[in-house]
């Protein structure tokens, strides 16, 4: 497993910030957005997209390039943010979430440049991940396949049927990644459908498993590129992370979910961030 230098530990940090400032920013427009689960995340894609995928911006069409695929289709705005911070698209779009006439919608669309599949209908990212990282399988690609799922999520059947489908085809190149924060729209998700030990789970379903912690990006980053971690076997980490990471009037709360940012509490994010950036 390669292991990051300090000094790309702390890029990764850094990006993870500006991803998260960005999400605060398009929060406080007029539609607002899914705050929660793209701060929970936002470690998550800084690691993948500045230290693990085999993407570039500039052909973003690359036959041989890793896929990704945000199966937690609500959280398009931390995709966003991770997109224009990549260089896929002007850092100045982001202003335009939401709005009339713009391609950056509530959730993903191939319009974007950098998004895969739209996504979003809870339960189907993993399944579209098995379809690319087969068709590497048969075009002879060494490329990779990650998807990221919400917990929540993991409540549909589609999502265990893509899971045993991925075992049985033996999709080593492919590899989930779980937000594993806990909080779904009406709750904890272990007072709604219990999950745990839900790395036994997915061991069960002839997964590879590793349970991290999810606000770690330099750690994420040595992990997620170190896979497939056993030959034959998909691969699948559960982040452990909070829902609103970062803000604590927010922070583990499921009202983190969906948010239209008043003034006031735009400024008080705001804040928030710039105080967590000066603590390290």
């Amino acid at each position: 497993m390669t292991v990051l230098r300090a000094q790309e530990r702390d890029t990764l940090d850094a990006v993870a910030a500006r991803i998260r400032a960005h999400v605060v920013d398009m929060c406080a427009g007029p539609e607002g957005g899914h705050l929660g689960g793209a701060f929970s995340s936002a470690d998550i894609l800084a690691a993948l997209y500045f230290s693990v995928l085999n993407v570039d911006p500039r052909r973003p069409d690359d036959p041989g390039r890793d896929r990704f695929l945000l199966s937690k289709g609500h959280a398009a705005v931390g995709l966003y943010a991770t997109l224009a911070e990549r260089g896929f698209f002007p850092v100045g779009e982001l202003a335009g979430y939401g709005r009339p006439g713009s391609r950056l919608m509530g959730h993903p669309v191939r319009a974007v440049p950098g998004v895969e599949m739209p996504t979003g209908s809870l339960g189907h990212g993993l399944a579209l991940g098995c379809g690319f990282a087969l068709a590497a399988r048969y075009a002879d690609r060494d490329a990779r396949t990650f998807v990221l799922l919400g917990d929540g999520e993991l409540q549909e059947g589609s999502v265990w049927e893509a899971a045993i489908a991925a075992a049985s085809l033996r999709l080593d190149r492919l590899v989930a990644v779980v937000d594993r924060n806990g909080l779904q729209l009406t709750g904890a998700t272990e007072g709604i459908a219990p999950m745990e030990p839900l790395a036994d789970r997915w061991r069960s379903f002839g997964w590879a498993v590793r349970d991290v912690d999810g606000h770690d990006p330099g750690g994420l980053a040595d992990h997620l590129d170190a896979a497939p971690w056993e030959p034959g076997k998909p691969s699948v980490l559960i982040a452990r992370t909070v829902k609103g990471q970062g803000l604590p009037f927010l922070a583990g709360r499921s009202a983190s979910h969906y948010v239209s940012l008043s003034p006031r509490n735009h400024a008080r994010a705001v804040r928030a961030l710039h105080a967590m950036e000066a603590t390290g």
